[in-house]
């Protein structure tokens, strides 16, 4: 703001240097007077480009300073435990983007010009009030304009801004399934399925296009005609020898100045808007997301993990994945989770694991609840294996050492974690070993191989917690026996396993089993016993409601 009052206010040199060549230096032929006004209004006009060139560094700085404030809080909103608004997430990063740029943009400084405005206006009724009251009314109708079209625009710019994140998520989901869409014949109906959404979003960003163009070229024609009705007042005094040739066209300079600010307010405020919009979604996100706090360091588990009436909430929804879970995971055995389709079985896993916050009750690791835990310190405690196996783009060693920096230490446990995954062997075959880089969801290496390197992720320095879920879904036999071996090594040594079971190898690796049903507990007991009364209950003959009634007692 200390700038643009200074380049404004520096605006008024050519005015005064033009009243001074019609008003002094051709009725006197003073050419030193010429030279000598020429020497200062080159000063000026320097000191003029310097404070706008200085205003422009200091917009981008404004935008620098934002980025290293805030980048570190806006790139955490992607990572948020939160599961609504995963698409307002995901465009927090390019709102971000949109607001800091929007600092070192000509719209910012033409806010930061309007203001001026006034002064200018008020110099025009020193000049003559005929003068100044035209420029008033110019600046009054474009005010006007500008307000118009802020109202115009913000509903159209509000739809844009919820189409085009959620047209950009769908067609990147769309992308990342390419190779089933092709071999199954999806292609063509999947495309006119993006051109028609691409449609709505286009027509909005249309709408708006047209909408901006036509206050736009309203605002200059009023410009234009007002600068020009100041130019024909002031020649209609001038005649009449009511104010000088000089003041004439100062008069008309001061005019233009004047309206200039307010028709670039009308020109940018499309972009204005977007910026206000991605600053009120930044806000509305950033309240909303759990607040980091200093928490006490808690020493590392020794006990295992235990569920207390934990309920889940299915997002957008009231109906519950889980439904008043209670059970407990001792270190040193393992815990085989079974059930249907839909049952709630990864819902689970996601919430032993810490992934996602329960809505109701407590988990807790080793007496703990794991919301009193940070998240950083709780991941070295947990380890976990999705059902999606979620590698990262990077080596194959930075996935397992959870993309730790690399030093002598960290790539012994990397190995060691593969060799207890048992797939040691496997990635020395691949073409560089540790060092094989991996696309985004781990391309490059076939489901099964990124199954075993997720497994070895989990393994990694030896976590007290492992949740697995179903992670022999893409395992051939080698890869099954792997993992049994891994799950005992890790039984041995005193870790709580949990796993996600559909495939008859990994029941045999388990302790307990514990079947879900409706996002709730329908049997749990050892593992010889549930699996005894589940064959009972496939032949007919009796129910799980015996064994829910003694494990409860």
């Amino acid at each position: 703001m200390l700038f643009s009052a200074g380049i404004n206010l520096l605006y008024l040199a050519p005015s005064i240097f033009m009243m001074q060549i019609y008003d002094r230096v051709l009725n006197t032929g003073g050419l030193l007077t010429l030279a000598l006004l020429g020497v200062v209004l080159m000063f000026a006009l320097s000191v003029l480009a310097l404070l706008d060139l200085t205003r422009a560094r200091l917009g981008a700085r404004v935008g620098l300073r934002l980025n290293r404030l805030l980048s570190r809080q806006v790139i955490e909103l992607g990572f948020t435990s939160s599961r609504a608004g995963d698409v307002q997430r995901s465009q927090a990063a390019r709102d971000f983007d949109t607001l800091r740029q929007t600092f070192g943009s000509p719209a910012a400084f033409a806010i930061l010009d309007a203001p001026w405005t006034l002064v200018f206006v008020a110099v025009c009724f020193m000049i003559h009030p005929l003068i100044g009251i035209l420029t008033l009314g110019g600046g009054l109708i474009l005010l006007l304009i500008a307000v118009r079209n802020e109202h115009a625009m913000r509903p159209i710019i509000e739809r844009t801004t919820v189409l085009a994140p959620r047209y950009y998520a769908a067609q990147e989901a769309d992308r990342g399934a390419s190779e089933a869409v092709r071999a199954l014949g999806m292609r063509g109906v999947l495309i006119d399925r993006q051109l028609e959404r691409r449609q709505e979003l286009i027509v909005e960003q249309t709408r708006a296009a047209m909408m901006q163009a036509a206050y736009g070229s309203t605002s200059r024609f009023w410009r234009l005609l007002l600068q020009s009705a100041v130019l024909a007042a002031g020649a209609y005094l001038a005649v009449n020898a009511v104010i000088s040739p000089g003041a004439l066209i100062a008069g008309s300079i001061l005019a233009a100045r004047a309206l200039s600010p307010l028709e670039q307010v009308v020109a940018g405020l499309r972009q204005v808007e977007q910026a206000r919009l991605a600053f009120r979604n930044l806000t509305t996100l950033i309240d909303d997301a759990p607040q980091d706090t200093d928490r006490t360091a808690l020493p590392a588990p020794r006990s295992g993990l235990r569920f207390e009436r934990v309920s889940v909430r299915v997002p957008d929804t009231d109906r519950l994945a889980l439904s008043g879970i209670a059970f407990a995971a001792e270190c040193g055995e393992v815990l085989g989770i079974i059930g249907p389709s839909g049952a709630g079985k990864s819902t689970l896993a996601r919430v032993a694991s810490g992934a996602i916050p329960p809505d109701a009750g407590v988990v807790r690791l080793d007496g703990a609840n794991l919301q009193h835990w940070d998240s950083n310190e709780l991941g070295k405690h947990v380890g976990y294996l999705p059902q999606e196996v979620a590698l990262i783009a990077g080596t194959v060693g930075e996935n397992i050492r959870r993309f730790e920096p690399s030093s002598p230490e960290a790539d012994a446990l990397t190995i060691a974690a593969a060799q207890a995954a048992g797939a040691h062997e496997m990635i020395l075959r691949l073409p560089k070993g540790y060092d094989t880089m991996l696309g985004p969801g781990g391309r490059g290496v076939s489901l099964g191989q990124a199954q075993r390197i997720a497994l070895a992720r989990a393994l990694f320095d030896d976590p007290v917690l492992i949740v697995l879920d179903e992670p022999n879904a893409h395992l051939d036999n080698e890869g099954e026996i792997a993992l049994i071996h891994a799950i005992n090594k890790a039984k041995a040594r005193g870790a709580a396993v949990i796993t996600i079971a559909h495939r008859a190898g990994v029941i045999a690796a388990v302790d307990k089993v514990m079947v879900l049903r409706d996002g709730m507990i329908d049997a749990q007991g050892p593992r010889d016993e549930i699996m005894r009364a589940l064959a009972s209950q496939q032949a007919g003959a009796g129910n799980l409601t015996p064994i829910r009634a003694r494990e409860s007692q």
